[in-house]
């Protein structure tokens, strides 16, 4: 990674590159295309294996997701967009713009996922639970230990999930030099706000927004207000 290394995020764009969470689609924004394509030219793809892009020939990784969203930058003539990313896609923002910090211009993270979850001791109890019942019970039967996400899949889908989420993004923080707004919901219980204050702590051009009343999905649960304090970030 080239720590350090400058970019110019001044300069004037008016492209949005809005990346949506897992088990969504780019159709999760409807409340924000029109107001931001009042001033910006606004892309919202459904990545592989979401909405209308369908067809996984393979378990994604999260690396095979920031090639395909790489190439439809390319395909679409999108050259250093602002990028707004919810929760999943904070993943594939935050990977790429450690890596490569003239892809983006100014980044926004909604209820970013990717950081190492607090290791509590209700989890302790349960990784010991699963690991001593697994002995007796087939692991596809213990269905109570695994997460609404991953029982929700199958087959390559299931696969990708479990490619993505074994990969932290914890030490990359301190490599993202865009201007970056951290807007969350402050009673998301998907990516609580000890995970936004960490991406705030972590990234040193950051700012910190909790939303209240809003949940993981605050961009829906307070629209008005995100989009109006996303707006001002952009133009600033």
């Amino acid at each position: 990674m080239n720590k350090g290394k400058k970019a110019d995020f001044t300069k004037e764009n008016k492209q949005i590159l809005f990346l949506h969470g897992y088990l969504s689609n780019g159709k999760s924004f409807n409340r924000q295309i029109p107001y931001f394509s009042r001033e910006f030219e606004v892309f919202c793809p459904d990545m592989k294996g979401f909405g209308e892009n369908l067809g996984m020939e393979k378990p994604y990784s999260l690396d095979d997701y920031i090639l395909d969203m790489q190439e439809y930058m390319y395909k679409n003539g999108i050259k250093k967009p602002h990028v707004i990313a919810h929760s999943f896609g904070g993943r594939l923002v935050i990977k790429s713009a450690a890596t490569n910090p003239e892809l983006f211009n100014k980044i926004v993270l909604t209820g970013a996922a990717g950081l190492k979850p607090k290791n509590t001791l209700k989890k302790r109890v349960s990784h010991l639970a699963f690991n001593l019942l697994k002995k007796f019970i087939p692991k596809e039967k213990l269905t109570s230990f695994y997460s609404k996400d991953y029982l929700s899949l199958d087959g390559v889908m299931k696969e990708s999930f479990k490619l993505i989420i074994s990969e932290t993004l914890d030490d990359k923080l301190d490599y993202i030099t865009n201007p970056t707004l951290i807007i969350n919901g402050a009673q998301d219980k998907e990516t609580p706000p000890y995970m936004a204050k960490k991406l705030n702590a972590g990234i040193k051009n950051s700012k910190l927004i909790f939303l209240e009343g809003a949940g993981h999905f605050a961009f829906i649960d307070k629209s008005i207000k995100f989009n109006t304090e996303v707006r001002e970030f952009l133009l600033s």
